[in-house]
């Protein structure tokens, strides 16, 4: 009975680790099917008050999300709670129509709305990401 407990601990741990891993290993059958799915990294700014878009200094951003509008699966970049050094990234979704967002940070000095776009090649820009800004809606 402890193996089984042992067996099934170990499968869901590796599971997780794979999920995390944009490097697509075949050493099980999940995995198999995660090397079949074309991934893309993220790169996350914010179009400012006055429509300025900004890709460097220091935000009041606690984590950066997308969520898959068809199976609801989100991303998080989770960076902590404080203020966030632009851009933040986030390696590995997969090709789909997400709803891009931030969370406040723990100053609570700004707001976020979110944008709805689609993460595939045509988006790849010259560094080898998909860039998004989330807009600002307000500011303290």
């Amino acid at each position: 009975m402890a193996f089984v407990a042992l067996s099934v601990m170990a499968v869901s741990c590796s599971n997780d680790e794979i999920m995390a891993d944009t490097q697509p290993q075949a050493h099980s059958g999940t995995s198999k099917e995660v090397s079949k799915t074309k991934t893309y990294k993220v790169r996350f700014g914010l179009i400012a008050l006055d429509g300025t878009k900004m890709l460097s200094g220091n935000h009041d951003v606690g984590s950066f999300l997308a969520e898959n509008t068809v199976t609801g699966e989100v991303y998080d970049t989770y960076y902590s709670g404080g203020f966030q050094t632009l851009p933040g990234y986030y390696e590995g979704i997969p090709a789909g129509t997400y709803t891009f967002s931030a969370m406040q940070g723990q100053g609570g000095w700004t707001g976020y709305g979110s944008v709805t776009g689609t993460i595939s090649d045509a988006q790849v820009d010259a560094d080898g990401y998909v860039t998004v800004y989330i807009p600002v809606t307000w500011a303290e």
